[in-house]
Protein backbone atom coordinates (compact mmCIF):
# COMPACT_ATOMS: atom_id res chain seq x y z
CA UNK A 1 0.00 0.00 0.00
CA UNK A 2 1.23 3.41 -0.86
CA UNK A 3 2.40 5.47 1.59
CA UNK A 4 0.36 8.22 2.36
CA UNK A 5 2.02 12.30 1.36
CA UNK A 6 1.98 14.14 4.58
CA UNK A 7 1.25 18.02 4.39
CA UNK A 8 0.32 20.03 7.45
CA UNK A 9 -2.47 21.87 5.48
CA UNK A 10 -4.40 20.65 2.65
CA UNK A 11 -7.37 22.36 0.61
CA UNK A 12 -9.65 20.39 -1.35
CA UNK A 13 -10.69 23.30 -4.38
CA UNK A 14 -8.63 26.19 -5.31
CA UNK A 15 -11.13 29.45 -5.10
CA UNK A 16 -10.74 32.73 -3.75
CA UNK A 17 -10.94 31.63 -0.22
CA UNK A 18 -8.91 28.66 -0.68
CA UNK A 19 -6.02 29.76 -2.34
CA UNK A 20 -5.65 33.07 0.13
CA UNK A 21 -5.24 30.41 2.83
CA UNK A 22 -3.08 28.37 1.72
CA UNK A 23 -0.51 31.55 0.06
CA UNK A 24 -0.92 32.87 3.73
CA UNK A 25 0.16 29.17 5.24
CA UNK A 26 3.01 28.37 2.94
CA UNK A 27 4.35 31.84 3.55
CA UNK A 28 4.38 31.20 7.06
CA UNK A 29 6.63 28.30 5.89
CA UNK A 30 4.00 25.34 6.42
CA UNK A 31 3.70 22.44 4.01
CA UNK A 32 0.55 23.35 2.35
CA UNK A 33 -0.87 22.16 -0.62
CA UNK A 34 -4.25 22.48 -2.83
CA UNK A 35 -5.91 20.31 -5.42
CA UNK A 36 -7.82 22.07 -8.08
CA UNK A 37 -9.68 19.67 -10.42
CA UNK A 38 -10.07 22.20 -13.30
CA UNK A 39 -10.00 25.85 -12.74
CA UNK A 40 -7.05 27.85 -11.44
CA UNK A 41 -7.63 30.23 -8.96
CA UNK A 42 -11.51 29.12 -9.30
CA UNK A 43 -14.13 29.79 -10.62
CA UNK A 44 -14.40 33.65 -10.28
CA UNK A 45 -11.59 34.83 -12.62
CA UNK A 46 -12.07 31.60 -15.01
CA UNK A 47 -16.26 31.04 -15.89
CA UNK A 48 -17.90 33.28 -13.09
CA UNK A 49 -17.40 36.65 -12.20
CA UNK A 50 -15.10 38.52 -13.57
CA UNK A 51 -15.76 37.11 -17.20
CA UNK A 52 -18.68 37.72 -16.68
CA UNK A 53 -18.24 41.21 -15.99
CA UNK A 54 -16.00 41.35 -19.03
CA UNK A 55 -18.68 40.49 -21.29
CA UNK A 56 -21.26 42.84 -20.14
CA UNK A 57 -18.96 45.18 -20.21
CA UNK A 58 -18.46 44.76 -24.41
CA UNK A 59 -21.98 44.77 -24.25
CA UNK A 60 -22.58 48.35 -22.85
CA UNK A 61 -19.45 49.63 -25.72
CA UNK A 62 -22.01 47.86 -28.25
CA UNK A 63 -25.11 49.62 -26.67
CA UNK A 64 -23.30 53.14 -26.88
CA UNK A 65 -22.29 52.74 -29.69
CA UNK A 66 -25.82 52.39 -30.88
CA UNK A 67 -26.87 55.07 -28.81
CA UNK A 68 -24.10 57.35 -30.04
CA UNK A 69 -26.71 59.78 -31.62
CA UNK A 70 -27.64 60.67 -28.39
CA UNK A 71 -24.01 62.13 -27.22
CA UNK A 72 -23.54 63.49 -30.59
CA UNK A 73 -21.39 61.09 -31.84
CA UNK A 74 -22.44 59.77 -35.54
CA UNK A 75 -22.29 56.60 -36.35
CA UNK A 76 -23.34 54.10 -38.71
CA UNK A 77 -24.65 50.19 -38.69
CA UNK A 78 -23.26 48.60 -35.79
CA UNK A 79 -22.96 44.68 -35.57
CA UNK A 80 -21.27 42.24 -33.02
CA UNK A 81 -17.90 40.01 -33.56
CA UNK A 82 -18.72 37.24 -30.97
CA UNK A 83 -15.33 36.12 -31.52
CA UNK A 84 -13.63 39.13 -30.71
CA UNK A 85 -15.69 39.37 -27.30
CA UNK A 86 -14.93 36.04 -26.53
CA UNK A 87 -11.07 36.92 -26.81
CA UNK A 88 -10.96 39.90 -25.11
CA UNK A 89 -12.81 37.48 -22.33
CA UNK A 90 -10.08 35.17 -22.74
CA UNK A 91 -7.35 37.77 -22.58
CA UNK A 92 -8.14 38.75 -18.67
CA UNK A 93 -8.74 35.01 -17.47
CA UNK A 94 -5.57 34.15 -19.13
CA UNK A 95 -3.96 37.11 -17.43
CA UNK A 96 -5.49 36.40 -14.19
CA UNK A 97 -4.28 32.62 -14.31
CA UNK A 98 -1.08 33.69 -14.80
CA UNK A 99 -1.36 35.97 -11.65
CA UNK A 100 -2.43 32.83 -9.15
CA UNK A 101 0.25 31.11 -10.41
CA UNK A 102 2.57 33.94 -9.26
CA UNK A 103 1.11 33.33 -6.01
CA UNK A 104 1.49 29.87 -5.72
CA UNK A 105 5.30 30.23 -6.59
CA UNK A 106 6.44 32.99 -4.62
CA UNK A 107 4.32 31.71 -1.41
CA UNK A 108 5.59 27.85 -2.08
CA UNK A 109 2.08 26.68 -1.89
CA UNK A 110 1.64 23.75 -3.70
CA UNK A 111 -0.91 22.97 -6.22
CA UNK A 112 -1.98 19.80 -7.34
CA UNK A 113 -4.07 19.82 -10.51
CA UNK A 114 -6.25 16.37 -10.12
CA UNK A 115 -9.49 15.33 -8.73
CA UNK A 116 -9.89 14.86 -5.00
CA UNK A 117 -11.88 12.11 -2.67
CA UNK A 118 -11.44 11.77 0.95
CA UNK A 119 -10.63 8.32 1.87
CA UNK A 120 -10.76 8.74 5.43
CA UNK A 121 -10.30 11.58 7.67
CA UNK A 122 -7.75 14.22 6.91
CA UNK A 123 -6.53 11.49 3.91
CA UNK A 124 -7.07 12.54 0.12
CA UNK A 125 -6.64 10.12 -3.18
CA UNK A 126 -5.70 12.41 -5.41
CA UNK A 127 -6.24 10.95 -9.56
CA UNK A 128 -3.86 13.47 -11.42
CA UNK A 129 -5.21 15.36 -14.42
CA UNK A 130 -1.68 13.84 -16.04
CA UNK A 131 -1.88 10.55 -14.82
CA UNK A 132 -1.53 8.51 -11.90
CA UNK A 133 -2.46 8.56 -8.26
CA UNK A 134 -1.44 10.67 -4.85
CA UNK A 135 -2.44 9.60 -1.56
CA UNK A 136 -1.82 12.50 1.00
CA UNK A 137 -2.85 13.19 4.62
CA UNK A 138 -2.59 16.08 6.27
CA UNK A 139 -3.18 17.72 10.14
CA UNK A 140 -6.16 20.21 9.13
CA UNK A 141 -7.79 20.01 5.90
CA UNK A 142 -10.17 22.37 4.04
CA UNK A 143 -13.10 22.18 1.87
CA UNK A 144 -14.15 24.89 -0.91
CA UNK A 145 -15.00 23.18 -3.62
CA UNK A 146 -17.93 25.85 -4.89
CA UNK A 147 -20.86 24.92 -6.69
CA UNK A 148 -21.97 24.62 -9.95
CA UNK A 149 -24.94 25.27 -12.34
CA UNK A 150 -28.37 23.77 -12.01
CA UNK A 151 -30.13 22.10 -14.50
CA UNK A 152 -33.65 21.92 -13.32
CA UNK A 153 -36.21 18.48 -13.93
CA UNK A 154 -37.96 19.58 -16.82
CA UNK A 155 -38.72 16.80 -19.56
CA UNK A 156 -36.55 16.84 -22.52
CA UNK A 157 -34.67 19.56 -20.83
CA UNK A 158 -31.36 17.49 -20.32
CA UNK A 159 -31.58 16.02 -23.86
CA UNK A 160 -31.54 19.60 -25.38
CA UNK A 161 -28.29 20.30 -24.33
CA UNK A 162 -28.57 23.69 -22.63
CA UNK A 163 -25.85 26.13 -22.25
CA UNK A 164 -25.27 27.26 -18.41
CA UNK A 165 -22.90 30.08 -17.90
CA UNK A 166 -20.04 28.89 -18.61
CA UNK A 167 -20.75 27.45 -22.46
CA UNK A 168 -22.59 30.87 -22.82
CA UNK A 169 -19.52 33.15 -22.19
CA UNK A 170 -17.68 30.90 -24.43
CA UNK A 171 -19.86 31.23 -27.59
CA UNK A 172 -17.95 32.72 -31.03
CA UNK A 173 -21.58 33.44 -33.00
CA UNK A 174 -23.98 35.07 -31.74
CA UNK A 175 -27.49 33.27 -30.92
CA UNK A 176 -30.80 34.20 -33.19
CA UNK A 177 -33.24 34.08 -30.33
CA UNK A 178 -31.92 33.00 -26.50
CA UNK A 179 -34.31 31.76 -23.88
CA UNK A 180 -32.94 32.32 -20.33
CA UNK A 181 -34.53 29.76 -17.59
CA UNK A 182 -34.70 31.77 -14.49
CA UNK A 183 -34.99 36.01 -13.49
CA UNK A 184 -32.33 35.76 -11.29
CA UNK A 185 -29.04 37.51 -11.19
CA UNK A 186 -27.15 35.37 -13.61
CA UNK A 187 -30.05 35.51 -15.78
CA UNK A 188 -30.69 38.33 -15.88
CA UNK A 189 -27.20 39.54 -16.46
CA UNK A 190 -26.87 37.50 -19.15
CA UNK A 191 -30.16 38.12 -21.10
CA UNK A 192 -29.38 42.04 -21.27
CA UNK A 193 -25.70 41.44 -22.33
CA UNK A 194 -26.78 39.14 -25.33
CA UNK A 195 -29.52 41.55 -26.07
CA UNK A 196 -27.32 44.34 -26.20
CA UNK A 197 -25.02 42.20 -28.51
CA UNK A 198 -27.97 41.41 -30.96
CA UNK A 199 -30.00 38.64 -29.73
CA UNK A 200 -33.47 38.62 -29.32
CA UNK A 201 -34.17 37.33 -26.09
CA UNK A 202 -36.82 35.89 -23.85
CA UNK A 203 -36.64 35.11 -19.67
CA UNK A 204 -38.77 32.60 -18.24
CA UNK A 205 -39.33 33.06 -14.60
CA UNK A 206 -40.93 31.09 -12.31
CA UNK A 207 -42.00 32.82 -9.68
CA UNK A 208 -44.43 35.67 -10.24
CA UNK A 209 -41.63 38.53 -10.75
CA UNK A 210 -37.50 38.76 -11.51
CA UNK A 211 -34.68 39.54 -9.13
CA UNK A 212 -37.34 37.75 -6.55
CA UNK A 213 -34.88 38.34 -3.61
CA UNK A 214 -35.49 42.21 -3.41
CA UNK A 215 -38.32 44.03 -2.96
CA UNK A 216 -41.46 44.45 -4.94
CA UNK A 217 -40.37 48.08 -6.12
CA UNK A 218 -36.47 46.44 -7.01
CA UNK A 219 -38.05 44.12 -9.39
CA UNK A 220 -40.22 46.33 -10.55
CA UNK A 221 -37.54 48.71 -11.48
CA UNK A 222 -35.34 45.95 -13.34
CA UNK A 223 -38.39 44.49 -14.88
CA UNK A 224 -39.21 47.95 -16.55
CA UNK A 225 -35.99 49.05 -18.13
CA UNK A 226 -35.36 45.08 -19.23
CA UNK A 227 -37.93 44.95 -21.44
CA UNK A 228 -37.44 48.89 -22.19
CA UNK A 229 -34.71 47.36 -24.08
CA UNK A 230 -36.60 44.74 -25.57
CA UNK A 231 -36.05 41.19 -23.32
CA UNK A 232 -39.80 38.99 -23.11
CA UNK A 233 -40.18 38.60 -19.73
CA UNK A 234 -42.29 35.71 -18.85
CA UNK A 235 -43.49 35.36 -14.72
CA UNK A 236 -45.56 32.80 -13.11
CA UNK A 237 -44.31 30.64 -16.18
CA UNK A 238 -44.26 27.13 -15.80
CA UNK A 239 -42.41 24.89 -18.42
CA UNK A 240 -43.95 21.52 -19.40
CA UNK A 241 -41.24 20.10 -21.60
CA UNK A 242 -38.07 20.94 -23.77
CA UNK A 243 -37.93 20.02 -27.80
CA UNK A 244 -34.99 20.01 -29.77
CA UNK A 245 -31.22 20.98 -28.87
CA UNK A 246 -29.52 24.16 -27.99
CA UNK A 247 -28.01 25.58 -30.43
CA UNK A 248 -29.88 24.47 -33.36
CA UNK A 249 -33.29 25.12 -32.96
CA UNK A 250 -35.23 24.64 -29.33
CA UNK A 251 -38.96 25.09 -28.64
CA UNK A 252 -40.11 25.15 -24.76
CA UNK A 253 -43.36 24.36 -24.24
CA UNK A 254 -44.69 27.15 -21.07
CA UNK A 255 -47.62 27.84 -19.48
CA UNK A 256 -48.33 31.64 -17.69
CA UNK A 257 -51.70 32.74 -16.54
CA UNK A 258 -52.20 34.46 -19.55
CA UNK A 259 -52.54 30.61 -21.06
CA UNK A 260 -49.72 28.14 -22.95
CA UNK A 261 -47.72 28.95 -25.57
CA UNK A 262 -44.74 27.16 -27.44
CA UNK A 263 -41.72 29.00 -27.41
CA UNK A 264 -39.36 28.54 -30.33
CA UNK A 265 -35.32 29.91 -30.11
CA UNK A 266 -32.05 28.70 -30.82
CA UNK A 267 -30.47 28.21 -27.73
CA UNK A 268 -31.39 28.13 -24.24
CA UNK A 269 -29.65 28.77 -20.99
CA UNK A 270 -29.98 27.11 -18.17
CA UNK A 271 -30.01 29.73 -14.97
CA UNK A 272 -31.87 28.99 -12.28
CA UNK A 273 -29.87 28.29 -9.15
CA UNK A 274 -27.05 26.54 -7.90
CA UNK A 275 -25.79 23.16 -6.39
CA UNK A 276 -22.55 22.45 -4.51
CA UNK A 277 -20.00 20.21 -5.85
CA UNK A 278 -20.10 18.25 -2.88
CA UNK A 279 -21.08 14.65 -4.37
CA UNK A 280 -18.79 11.72 -4.87
CA UNK A 281 -15.79 13.45 -3.19
CA UNK A 282 -15.89 10.65 -0.21
CA UNK A 283 -17.11 13.45 2.50
CA UNK A 284 -19.02 10.93 4.24
CA UNK A 285 -15.57 9.00 4.89
CA UNK A 286 -14.07 11.97 6.16
CA UNK A 287 -16.78 12.25 8.86
CA UNK A 288 -17.97 15.92 7.46
CA UNK A 289 -21.55 16.43 7.38
CA UNK A 290 -24.35 17.78 4.76
CA UNK A 291 -27.21 19.30 4.85
CA UNK A 292 -30.24 18.37 3.22
CA UNK A 293 -29.09 20.08 -0.32
CA UNK A 294 -25.95 18.71 -0.16
CA UNK A 295 -23.75 21.98 1.31
CA UNK A 296 -21.09 21.32 3.97
CA UNK A 297 -22.51 22.30 7.45
CA UNK A 298 -20.21 24.33 9.07
CA UNK A 299 -20.48 26.48 12.35
CA UNK A 300 -19.79 30.38 12.44
CA UNK A 301 -16.29 29.69 13.28
CA UNK A 302 -16.67 27.49 9.99
CA UNK A 303 -15.59 24.26 11.16
CA UNK A 304 -17.25 21.20 10.04
CA UNK A 305 -18.38 17.68 11.64
CA UNK A 306 -15.19 16.39 11.87
CA UNK A 307 -12.55 17.96 13.74
CA UNK A 308 -9.83 19.87 12.16
CA UNK A 309 -11.70 20.77 8.91
CA UNK A 310 -13.31 23.60 8.05
CA UNK A 311 -15.54 24.46 5.12
CA UNK A 312 -14.62 27.74 2.89
CA UNK A 313 -16.95 29.62 0.39
CA UNK A 314 -20.11 28.62 -1.22
CA UNK A 315 -20.31 25.12 -0.54
CA UNK A 316 -20.98 25.88 2.70
CA UNK A 317 -24.62 25.87 4.29
CA UNK A 318 -26.76 29.01 4.38
CA UNK A 319 -23.44 30.95 2.74
CA UNK A 320 -24.10 33.98 0.44
CA UNK A 321 -22.81 32.73 -2.70
CA UNK A 322 -19.73 35.56 -3.34
CA UNK A 323 -16.41 35.75 -4.20
CA UNK A 324 -15.74 38.72 -1.23
CA UNK A 325 -17.52 36.50 1.20
CA UNK A 326 -15.13 33.20 0.40
CA UNK A 327 -12.34 36.01 0.74
CA UNK A 328 -13.89 36.91 4.25
CA UNK A 329 -13.80 33.28 5.11
CA UNK A 330 -10.02 33.00 4.91
CA UNK A 331 -9.72 36.00 7.29
CA UNK A 332 -11.83 33.98 9.72
CA UNK A 333 -10.28 30.62 9.55
CA UNK A 334 -6.95 32.88 9.14
CA UNK A 335 -7.57 34.47 12.24
CA UNK A 336 -8.89 31.60 14.43
CA UNK A 337 -5.30 29.24 13.35
CA UNK A 338 -3.66 32.11 15.09
CA UNK A 339 -5.37 31.43 18.47
CA UNK A 340 -8.15 34.44 17.62
CA UNK A 341 -11.88 34.23 17.89
CA UNK A 342 -13.46 35.36 14.83
CA UNK A 343 -16.64 34.07 13.39
CA UNK A 344 -19.08 35.08 10.49
CA UNK A 345 -21.72 36.04 12.53
CA UNK A 346 -23.24 39.55 12.26
CA UNK A 347 -21.73 40.11 9.11
CA UNK A 348 -22.51 42.49 6.53
CA UNK A 349 -22.43 41.42 3.19
CA UNK A 350 -22.73 43.85 0.15
CA UNK A 351 -23.25 42.67 -3.21
CA UNK A 352 -24.03 44.21 -6.76
CA UNK A 353 -26.04 42.74 -9.57
CA UNK A 354 -24.41 44.34 -12.82
CA UNK A 355 -27.17 45.30 -15.16
CA UNK A 356 -27.49 48.44 -16.77
CA UNK A 357 -27.94 50.02 -14.20
CA UNK A 358 -26.58 47.86 -11.71
CA UNK A 359 -28.42 47.07 -8.41
CA UNK A 360 -26.57 47.19 -5.46
CA UNK A 361 -27.89 46.68 -1.52
CA UNK A 362 -26.21 45.65 1.77
CA UNK A 363 -28.32 45.11 4.94
CA UNK A 364 -32.11 44.92 5.08
CA UNK A 365 -34.57 45.10 2.57
CA UNK A 366 -38.26 46.47 2.71
CA UNK A 367 -39.14 42.76 3.18
CA UNK A 368 -36.63 40.90 5.38
CA UNK A 369 -37.37 43.66 7.39
CA UNK A 370 -41.42 43.44 7.85
CA UNK A 371 -40.23 39.42 8.14
CA UNK A 372 -38.27 40.23 10.89
CA UNK A 373 -40.52 42.43 13.07
CA UNK A 374 -38.44 45.44 12.62
CA UNK A 375 -40.14 48.84 12.13
CA UNK A 376 -38.20 51.41 9.49
CA UNK A 377 -38.37 54.66 8.23
CA UNK A 378 -37.79 54.48 4.71
CA UNK A 379 -36.33 57.42 2.77
CA UNK A 380 -36.42 57.25 -1.38
CA UNK A 381 -34.76 59.05 -3.86
CA UNK A 382 -35.58 58.64 -8.01
CA UNK A 383 -31.85 58.43 -9.67
CA UNK A 384 -33.23 61.41 -11.85
CA UNK A 385 -32.75 63.67 -8.62
CA UNK A 386 -28.92 63.17 -8.75
CA UNK A 387 -27.14 65.49 -10.85
CA UNK A 388 -24.41 63.11 -12.08
CA UNK A 389 -27.31 60.81 -13.35
CA UNK A 390 -28.42 63.86 -15.65
CA UNK A 391 -25.09 64.53 -16.91
CA UNK A 392 -24.15 60.59 -17.97
CA UNK A 393 -28.11 60.62 -19.04
CA UNK A 394 -28.90 57.57 -17.19
CA UNK A 395 -31.54 58.09 -15.06
CA UNK A 396 -33.38 55.05 -14.06
CA UNK A 397 -33.58 53.57 -10.71
CA UNK A 398 -33.95 54.75 -7.61
CA UNK A 399 -31.75 54.86 -4.12
CA UNK A 400 -33.88 53.66 -0.79
CA UNK A 401 -32.81 54.07 2.69
CA UNK A 402 -34.38 52.01 5.99
CA UNK A 403 -33.32 53.92 9.46
CA UNK A 404 -34.69 52.49 12.20
CA UNK A 405 -37.79 53.58 13.76
CA UNK A 406 -36.36 55.35 17.41
CA UNK A 407 -33.02 55.87 16.74
CA UNK A 408 -30.67 56.78 13.58
CA UNK A 409 -28.74 53.48 12.46
CA UNK A 410 -28.74 52.72 9.00
CA UNK A 411 -30.21 49.28 8.99
CA UNK A 412 -30.44 49.07 4.97
CA UNK A 413 -29.74 50.37 1.55
CA UNK A 414 -30.42 49.73 -2.11
CA UNK A 415 -29.84 51.40 -5.10
CA UNK A 416 -30.58 51.06 -8.91
CA UNK A 417 -28.39 53.57 -10.74
CA UNK A 418 -24.81 54.52 -12.12
CA UNK A 419 -22.23 53.26 -9.98
CA UNK A 420 -24.50 51.66 -7.25
CA UNK A 421 -21.95 48.93 -6.15
CA UNK A 422 -19.42 52.48 -5.30
CA UNK A 423 -22.04 53.98 -3.27
CA UNK A 424 -23.18 51.23 -1.82
CA UNK A 425 -19.46 51.06 -0.49
CA UNK A 426 -20.22 54.34 1.31
CA UNK A 427 -23.40 53.65 3.12
CA UNK A 428 -21.74 50.30 4.29
CA UNK A 429 -19.05 52.03 5.85
CA UNK A 430 -21.07 54.39 7.86
CA UNK A 431 -23.06 51.39 8.81
CA UNK A 432 -20.17 49.14 10.27
CA UNK A 433 -19.05 52.61 12.08
CA UNK A 434 -22.29 52.59 13.36
CA UNK A 435 -22.71 56.34 12.22
CA UNK A 436 -26.03 57.89 12.56
CA UNK A 437 -27.57 58.42 8.97
CA UNK A 438 -27.14 62.49 9.62
CA UNK A 439 -23.63 61.91 9.74
CA UNK A 440 -23.74 60.69 5.88
CA UNK A 441 -26.86 63.17 5.57
CA UNK A 442 -24.49 66.58 6.74
CA UNK A 443 -21.38 65.33 5.09
CA UNK A 444 -20.03 67.27 2.30
CA UNK A 445 -19.98 65.34 -0.80
CA UNK A 446 -17.94 65.70 -4.24
CA UNK A 447 -20.13 67.77 -6.64
CA UNK A 448 -21.53 66.41 -9.19
CA UNK A 449 -21.04 62.22 -8.27
CA UNK A 450 -23.66 59.66 -7.47
CA UNK A 451 -22.57 59.49 -4.11
CA UNK A 452 -23.79 62.97 -3.64
CA UNK A 453 -27.49 61.75 -3.94
CA UNK A 454 -27.07 60.24 -0.16
CA UNK A 455 -27.57 63.96 1.30
CA UNK A 456 -31.14 64.37 -0.77
CA UNK A 457 -32.07 60.76 0.01
CA UNK A 458 -31.49 61.00 4.04
CA UNK A 459 -32.64 64.71 4.42
CA UNK A 460 -36.30 62.91 3.11
CA UNK A 461 -36.09 60.50 5.91
CA UNK A 462 -39.54 60.67 8.36
CA UNK A 463 -39.30 62.19 11.82
CA UNK A 464 -38.80 59.52 14.79
CA UNK A 465 -41.80 57.80 15.93
CA UNK A 466 -42.61 59.00 19.66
Amino acid sequence: MTQPERYEYLILGGGNGGGFLAWHLAGLGHRTAVIERRWIGGSCPNINCLPTKNEIWSAKVAHLTRSGRHFGAVTGPVSTDMAAVRRRKREMVEGMIALTLQAYEASSAELIMGSGRFTAPKTLEVTLSDGGKRVLTADKVFINVGTRAAIPEVSGLEAAQPMTNIEALELDRLPEHLIVLGGGYVGLELAQAFRRFGSRVTVIEHGDRIASREDPDVSAAMHGFLAEEGIDILVSARIDRVEGRSGREVRVAVRTPRGANMLTGTDILSAVGRIPNTSGIGLEAAGIGLDERGYVRVDERLQTTASDAWGIGECCTDHPQFTHVSFDDFRVIRDNLAGGNRTTKDRLIPYCLFTDPPLARVGLSELEAKQQGITVRVAKLPTSAVLRARTLGEQQGFLKALIAAHDDRILGFTMIGPEAGEVVAAVQTAMLARLPYTVLRDAILAHPTMAEGLSPLLSSVPAREA
